[in-house]
């Protein structure tokens, strides 16, 4: 009688060829996944009325950032897909750091639009805020 022996290389090679398969898939859809984040900076001008002087300030989505005595956050942006009138529209959060008074938390805290500002506008005293750029 004879007995058959099975070769268990073919088997391991199949798996191997799998597992590559799999990974491949996923680190092509993990890849395509990163182009479609959304727009992750947000550019604003900043105009000191007292001074009169123009500062810019870039801020991560979801940052906060000191400038001055104001504390600013951005969480959202976008830009429009329209080509004929682009515009960019970001959510962003402002707070007066000299305001102590605990019943108003943020003295700006919405949509800001950067071809109509005044639609929302941040109104303060002593700074201008805009929206210049979404990337």
């Amino acid at each position: 009688m004879k007995i058959l022996k099975k070769s268990i290389l073919p088997g391991k090679v199949s798996f191997i060829s799998f597992s590559l398969l799999i990974f491949f898939i996923i680190f092509s859809s993990s890849l395509s996944a990163l182009e479609s984040i959304p727009n992750s900076f947000i550019e604003l001008k900043i105009l000191d009325k007292v001074s009169s002087k123009t500062n810019s300030l870039k801020l991560n989505i979801g940052e906060e950032v000191k400038f001055q005595n104001l504390l600013i956050k951005s969480l959202k942006c976008k830009n429009s897909e329209f080509d004929d009138n682009p515009e960019i529209t970001a959510y962003i959060q402002v707070q007066d750091l000299t305001n102590q008074d605990n019943n108003e938390v943020f003295v700006f805290n919405g949509w800001t639009f950067s071809s109509s500002p005044a639609i929302n506008p941040f109104d303060h005293p002593v700074y201008d805020i805009w929206l210049t750029k979404c990337y």
